[in-house]
């Protein structure tokens, strides 16, 4: 018998293991790793920062005296941290948790929902989840710098 003759195959792609040293800088991480790599980072910036969330918290409510403190911190500083550091620090909170609540979201869909995990929809929430929290960000941030 004889076969027919099909058409040759392209080769196949060749996975493998990305060295550090060399491979870093031009491997394309594509955005739903970025996502969830920032979702990590947002994690841990969160809990690091977790003693001064309480510390604003703390400062904020204790009395009307502890309260002009605490708006005093934000905008003259305190010792020898000035006050666009706080607020710094405050934006890199915000962003945080932004982005970890938006990608939370995103992960919570694609558990419930087996139509979401695809390529297409890992790179369009991907995108989203990224747009969404910088946008959010930069419009938190023109509030807490005092650009309206």
């Amino acid at each position: 018998m004889t076969e027919l003759a099909s058409p040759p195959r392209p080769p196949r792609r060749e996975f493998r293991n990305i060295n550090a040293f060399t491979d870093l800088r031009t491997y394309r991480l594509p955005p739903a790793g970025i996502v969830s790599i920032l979702h990590r980072v947002s994690g841990v910036i969160m809990f690091l920062l977790l003693p001064f969330i309480i510390w604003m918290f703390d400062t904020s409510l204790s009395s009307d005296y502890s309260f002009a403190k605490f708006k005093a911190a934000f905008n003259t500083g305190i010792g020898f941290a000035p006050g666009w550091f706080f607020k710094l620090v405050a934006l890199a909170l915000i962003w945080a948790y932004l982005h970890h609540f938006i990608a939370g979201l995103r992960h919570l869909w694609m558990d419930v929902s087996h139509a979401a995990v695809t390529k297409e929809f890992g790179h369009t929430s991907a995108m989203a989840t990224l747009f969404l929290s910088i946008l959010l960000t930069l419009v938190l941030a023109a509030k807490l710098f005092g650009f309206y």
